[in-house]
Parts: structure tokens; sequence; C-alpha cells
């Protein structure tokens, strides 16, 4: 902890005459697009998008779950996503899982979430149905984290679309959806052509 507080007092020398590039949102243009990830802190989206400050609007939640849309649901990643697409007007949104996800792993084997009812509850928003011969694990997901994880990806690129600002926008062209999966161990990052769901490189 102390080197991060070591660094947040210094990063005002580092400002220093480059205000105009730390505060630009504030004058006009939206941000390049709203990046829906994970809270693992190895996913970092500035980092492999090489986004400056503006350029992303984000929401991180634990296994970048988009719950789906219910108009009396009182939901941080809801009213971000609203914000998001009405206020700011974004353009794109991105998706992105991640290799080596905890929360897909918690979907896929109850053991790695059993002592966590939070988290068990959260998972509940991926919007899965149980498997019927293995009570907790997804339906539809399988056994391989790589393919469970893209196709959860692709699972809450459908919720974003029931979301009704979402779908008006999309289906004007004002809007567009990407599923992107973050490869931790050598950075490479996939995503699928508009409308599909093979994932390939960038």
């Amino acid at each position: 902890m102390q080197t991060l507080i070591e660094h947040a007092r210094a990063f005002p020398t580092r400002v220093t005459g480059r205000q105009e590039e730390f505060t630009r949102p504030a004058g006009g243009r939206p941000p390049q697009a709203l990046f829906v990830s994970c809270s693992d802190a190895r996913v970092i989206p500035s980092l492999f998008t090489g986004a400056l400050p503006g350029d992303l609007f984000e929401i991180r939640t634990a296994g970048n779950i988009v719950p789906p849309y219910r108009a009396q649901a009182a939901c941080a990643v809801a009213g971000s996503l609203e914000f998001a697409v009405r206020a700011l007007q974004v353009g794109d949104i991105v998706v992105c899982g991640h290799s080596d996800c905890g929360p897909v792993e918690g979907l896929l084997r109850e053991r790695t979430v059993q002592t966590m009812p939070l988290v068990r509850r959260w998972l509940t928003g991926a919007g899965y149905r149980p498997d019927a011969e293995e009570p907790w694990q997804a339906q539809g997901l399988g056994a391989d984290a790589v393919a469970a994880t893209q196709q959860h990806v692709l699972t809450q690129l459908g919720h974003l679309r029931s979301y009704p600002f979402v779908a008006r926008r999309v289906a004007s062209g004002r809007l567009r959806l990407h599923a992107w999966y973050y490869t931790v161990e050598t950075g490479e990052v996939l995503a699928t052509a508009p409308g599909g769901t093979a994932f390939t490189p960038l």
C-alpha cells in the first residue's frame, strides 16, 4: 500500500502543465467508449487500450456482469450504463472478459465461492439457469474455462440489449456493441466480428 500512497503524493507534479489533458472530458467530447470489465486487479483497460484520461467511461464488476434490465431495480451497473448512454452518449460499448477469471470459475464450480454468499448472490445476476444434472453449474457454459468466459461475455452483451435505451440506440445505428477477451498471460486481446460469436485476434 505504501507505494500507492507515495505515487498519489507525487502525482500532482506529473499533472502540472498538463491540466487540459486531464480535464478535457468536462469541456466537450464524450468518452470514446463505455468499457465494462472485471474488477480483477490484473485487468487494466487503459493499459492495453492506450486510453488517455477521458477516453473510457468504465464499469468494473466481479466477472464483468451486466444484470438483465429490470425497470424497478436499483443497480449501480444499470445506473452507470444509463448515464453513459443517455448523458454522455457514448457510441460504443465494450464488454471485456479475461482469462483466469475467478467469478467465471465460480459459475463453473460452486466450491470456489461456497464461503462467499454475497458473491454467490451476485453471480445469479449473470443470467444462467442451473444445469439439471449439476444444479450449481451454469447451463450452456460447459467446462472449458476459456470457452465459458467467452460465452459469458456474449451473454452479458445480450443483457445490454435488454435495456430499452441501449436497444433503441443500437437499432438506430448510434451505438455499437463489442465483445472482447483479454488474455492476462500474454496481453493478447480477442474480439468477435459484429454479430459473430467466434473470438479472433483484434
